[in-house]
């Protein structure tokens, strides 16, 4: 089978935004411009291509990321030549809780469109997901969504961008009208306007820019050029010389700026409207092919050497899985970008993580809930392999005979737990099998055991998450369960550094146990979890008890001394000890260094951590002396207050433990009118009283436990 699209026409990108700003309806516009469906669904309607799950098309809002591709030949950007481009689109959810399936997109895309509300401007949301795109280099252009709409207002918008996220994005084209009266733009490139009748309209006219406009777009077409040839030396200096840019030296000069980072091109207008050929030209003219991201890099699982791959069919066959999902008709689904090689349905992968083979039965191709069987995949492909058994998020795939391990993907710890049992004994079994399937396509999502309680403890970013999982399990799984209330991810670590001897010495008239360790423990910055470090010299400890130690410290750590929750962020280092040539064992030293840091830690002074979460909340003026009463109330950090159209915005750190019932506190105290978003900032110290009060509650459970 032969490639039809070469690589250098393939566009791999990403739709991410706050909650909200239209990114589903932006991409129910490409699809329809495209002609990959004939009429554009309403989210609120539950109508959309992308949005296929029940939850979503109830809710109106996206929960999982979906994959469709789609084919668009330039139209009026002709740098890409007028070629048909193919573009894999993943469209991912806006809400917080659900950011797992932006970070794990965003690491295998070439690019991104980022959209806004073009009444809201940047929110919380936007932030996090520009934060995750500058984490993985990924180039990016902006597109003010909804500014036909009554508030919208695309210069404020572009002047919250430059304030909260960067300076160097800037508009190619300019809306023509303002709110309703908006029927079309200026592009800044070429100086021509694109009009239109109606924004659901097939084509635009083409014309000379407004006269009322003419000056402010020769102002804008100036600001971007000195931007965008920044990027390029020899354009640079031809600017400088007061000589003219041809049209197609003005758009390499952007191109070379979006692709190293450097510039972030904005257009506005409305998502589901004529406009969106406007964004797709953007696309395939401005942001990276696979090939334009380059060479990936890598190393050998046996020797550890770095090894690159290039973006082509002929290197060995390289891919990242990244995402795990169940469907109900074929199974289990591996969702992998190929980076480099290609694939044939029958033929191996070796999983990298594993050292073991998997067979590649079927491969499929996505359309949101769709599947189209392919026979081969090529480098810069994003497909799905049907039924792998032990590959899971992060995983390399790679050539049998050429193995390479690739960087896997990180993902925030959750912060949210509940406990939760099945209503009867015939969903117990099935219980199990539901949570270890959701936790194979969530990696945010956790399940453990309590061993005091004998329940099961499900932990997640945030309610939704979790009420959302449930729900997932009856639905899908056909589970009836009980949950508990949401209760806080609190963890426990220590603020000053702390030495302790352990000794484990049992003798039992046969063969003894002895273990001895000295133990060094000092703090680490937040984040930066656990170190072990092995300072051992001369054989005082053979090397068969170095791991048992570390693994002991590990199980332990598991449970902190104050309050019997997680430790973290610390080094702790194994520095002199003991053996007895008979008597000592690796379960000998585990025990010891169990007992050492349970020792070390209580010397080190321990404290409680608590997620603190970054909150805005958006308000009438008049209600906004209840509103900051009541956050001080619940120990918040109030950082800044603002103006956004009417309303006041209050952006402020609040506890998580104080924001269990606040959307319906914060209804009632603004007759509905207030609402807010949240998201997970940082871990921070709980104070003195209110670490009191949780080691009380845990009394009950630390006393069982011995401590």
């Amino acid at each position: 089978m032969a490639r039809e699209y070469p690589i250098e026409v393939t566009r791999n990108i990403g739709i991410i935004a706050h909650i909200d700003a239209g990114k589903t309806t932006v991409t129910e516009g490409v699809l329809y411009n495209t002609g990959m469906i004939h009429k554009i669904g309403a989210v609120h309607e539950g109508e959309t291509t992308t949005d296929w799950m029940e939850q979503e098309r109830e809710r109106g809002i996206t929960i999982t990321s979906a994959a469709v591709t789609c084919y668009w030949a330039p139209r009026f950007i002709k740098l890409a030549g007028d070629v048909k481009h193919k573009i894999n689109i993943i469209d991912t959810p806006g809400h917080v809780d659900f950011t797992v399936e932006v970070e794990r997109s965003l690491r295998v895309l070439d690019g991104a469109v980022v959209v806004f509300d073009g009444k809201m401007g940047v929110e919380p949301q936007s932030e996090t997901v520009w934060r995750q795109a500058d984490k993985y280099h990924v180039p990016r252009m902006c597109f003010i969504n909804k500014i036909n709409q009554t508030g919208g207002d695309f210069y404020k918008s572009l002047d919250s961008i430059h304030k909260r996220l960067s300076p160097n994005a800037f508009p190619i084209q300019l809306p023509i009208g303002f709110e309703k009266e908006i029927n079309g733009v200026v592009d800044l490139i070429n100086m021509k306007s694109y009009t239109y009748k109606d924004f659901t309209d097939k084509e635009f006219t083409i014309g000379e820019v407004p006269a009322d406009m003419l000056e402010k777009a020769k102002e804008y077409r100036h600001r971007l050029l000195e931007k965008v040839v920044e990027s390029d030396d020899a354009l640079m200096e031809k600017y400088l010389n007061g000589q003219e840019l041809t049209e197609l030296e003005f758009l390499t000069a952007i191109r070379k700026a979006v692709q190293g980072g450097k510039f972030y091109p904005v257009l506005g207008g409305d998502g589901r409207g004529i406009i969106v050929q406007k964004i797709l030209d953007a696309v395939v003219n401005f942001l990276p092919s696979p090939v334009d991201r380059g060479e990936i890099h890598g190393h050998d699982i046996k020797t550890g050497a770095e090894l690159v791959r290039k973006p082509s069919d002929d290197e060995p066959f390289t891919a990242l899985a990244f995402k795990i999902a169940t469907d109900p008709f074929v199974g289990r689904l591996c969702f992998f970008r190929v980076y480099a090689g290609k694939l044939e349905a029958g033929s191996y992968v070796l999983n990298a993580r594993t050292g073991d083979k998997e067979r590649v039965g079927r491969i499929v191709r996505m359309r949101a809930d769709q599947r189209d069987e392919v026979k081969e995949v090529f480098a810069g492909d994003i497909c799905a392999l049907v039924g792998p058994k032990n590959t899971f998020t992060g995983d390399t795939l790679c050539d049998v005979d050429k193995p390479i391990q690739m960087e896997s993907i990180k993902f925030a710890e959750p912060v949210i737990s509940m406990s939760i049992e099945p209503k009867t004994k015939a969903d117990q079994e099935k219980m199990g099998i539901a949570l270890s399937k959701l936790a194979e396509e969530d990696p945010t999502f956790r399940i453990r055991g309590d061993e005091e309680t004998q329940q099961t403890i499900i932990s997640g970013m945030g309610e939704l998450h979790l009420e959302i999982i449930v729900d997932r399990m009856k639905r899908e799984f056909k589970v009836e369960a009980n949950v508990g209330k949401p209760e806080v991810a609190y963890k426990e670590t220590i603020k000053k550094t702390a030495e302790a001897e352990s000794k484990y010495i049992r003798q039992s008239g046969g063969k003894g146990q002895y273990g001895h360790v000295y133990l060094r423990i000092e703090p680490l910055e937040r984040g930066k979890g656990y170190e072990f470090v092995d300072e051992i010299v001369g054989g005082v400890i053979p090397k068969e008890y170095i791991k048992p130690v570390d693994k002991g410290i590990q199980e332990s750590a598991a449970n902190g001394v104050i309050a019997g929750y997680p430790l973290v962020d610390f080094r702790i280092a194994l520095y002199d000890g003991s053996y007895h040539e008979v008597d000592s064992s690796e379960m000998a030293f585990k025990i010891a260094a169990s007992k050492g840091l349970q020792e070390v830690v209580k010397r080190a002074d321990p404290i409680i951590l608590e997620p603190v979460m970054k909150v805005e909340v958006i308000t009438p003026e008049t209600n906004m002396g209840d509103v900051i009463g009541d956050l001080n109330s619940k120990r918040a950090q109030i950082n800044e207050m603002t103006d956004r159209l009417h309303l006041k915005v209050i952006d402020a750190f609040v506890p998580l433990s104080e924001m269990f019932g606040y959307a319906t506190a914060l209804r009632s105290m603004s007759q509905g009118q207030a609402s807010y978003t949240m998201e997970f900032d940082h871990y921070a110290e709980v104070p003195k009283n209110v670490a009191a009060a949780i080691i009380e509650s845990r009394a009950g459970i630390n006393v069982r436990k011995g401590m």
